[in-house]
């Protein structure tokens, strides 16, 4: 019984620790007030959503999808794999616009920590 718990772990140890990256990017996105860390958050989450996505498109004995004639092999689907570039790019950009925005407010207002943000209001100093 305990064998068997220990083996499914093991087999499927890259949903677990998908997780639980998932979970600490969540845990800095909202427990953490400085924008730069919340930024730091983000990229965390959005690793472990990679991770996810790219393990659910293994497929087991699959091989790398080049057709050989006359083989018959299980091929692993590719398609994940370009969508994840596509998200890599997107990410790093969306990482890039908001340390703009924080060095932004940081200009304007003299912190990037939330609370000080909140408590100065919407008018710059």
């Amino acid at each position: 019984m305990i064998e068997d718990l220990f083996v499914a772990f093991l087999t499927r140890y890259n949903y677990y620790m998908a997780v639980i990256i998932m979970l600490i990017g969540l845990y800095a996105m909202i427990a953490k007030s400085n924008l730069i860390k919340k930024v730091i958050g983000l990229n965390i989450f959005q690793t472990a959503i990679y991770l996810f996505y790219i393990s659910i498109a293994d497929v087991e004995g699959g091989t790398a999808p080049i057709l050989v004639p006359g083989t018959d092999v299980v091929y692993v689907n590719p398609l994940p794999h370009v969508l994840i570039l596509t998200a890599i790019v997107v990410g790093v950009s969306i990482t890039a616009v908001a340390y703009a925005l924080a060095i932004r407010i940081y200009q304007s207002y003299g912190t990037i920590e939330e609370d000080e943000l909140l408590e100065l209001g919407s008018e710059p100093q």
